[in-house]
């Protein structure tokens, strides 16, 4: 159960939306660049959900094993953010990325180097326009691949507090053609939650005062 001090109330949630939509077409934008196609990344919703949610959410949705690219983030709000998907769309992604010439053991060879470049490009895209939007700036570590499924990819992150709550996001790419779906989670304790609420309240205060 969600605490009632970190729920988003409709203005709050439309406009966290919004924000996390700005940041994965920048994310898109700049991986784009990368593999010189056409990429398109959705974010149909976002969610607010206790750790436990987050991992029975992929798990039902999800079979087969999972890669999670993770980079730790610090600034006013603080945690880790993953970019997951089943393992066979993260070879899909690999190859969109690598090109066609290259074989299976070529693939997957360089399987943990491309995904970490692309979390890296994708999670700071996200991260960073919505600190920048929120007119703050955040520090993010180098990318690491992890292997599991989604109880190992949520539970292994754990604190020495309970209170961890996760910023979930359902995505589907389309890169070279390839429709690959997948999710971002940004794992929060709830004073980072809590402050990104209230950076979110300054940031619709803004908004609403320059439409005056």
């Amino acid at each position: 159960m969600i605490k009632n001090n970190i729920e988003l109330d409709e203005l709050e949630r439309d406009a966290l939306t919004e924000l996390v939509n700005i940041g994965v077409s920048r994310a898109a934008a700049s991986l784009r660049k990368m593999v010189n196609r056409e990429v398109l990344l959705s974010v149909p919703s976002v969610e607010i959900v206790t750790r436990k949610s987050a991992a029975s959410l992929i798990g039902q949705r999800e079979s087969e094993s999972l890669i999670a690219v993770q980079q730790q983030f610090e600034g006013p709000f603080s945690g880790r953010a993953l970019l997951i998907f089943p393992q066979s769309n993260g070879l899909s992604l690999v190859r969109a990325i690598v090109g066609d010439e290259i074989n299976e053991a070529g693939i997957i060879e360089m399987e943990d180097e491309a995904l970490t470049e692309t979390g890296n490009v994708i999670l700071n895209g996200c991260l960073g326009s919505m600190a920048n939007m929120l007119q703050h700036t955040l520090k993010m570590s180098i990318p690491n691949v992890r292997r599991g499924d989604s109880t190992l990819l949520f539970e292994a992150l754990r604190s020495s507090s309970d209170e961890n709550f996760v910023l979930f996001l359902y995505i589907n790419f389309s890169v070279r053609e390839r429709d690959i779906r997948g999710y971002i989670a940004m794992i929060m304790d709830l004073p980072s939650l809590e402050k990104l609420k209230q950076l979110i309240a300054d940031f619709i205060e803004r908004v609403m005062a320059e439409d005056e």
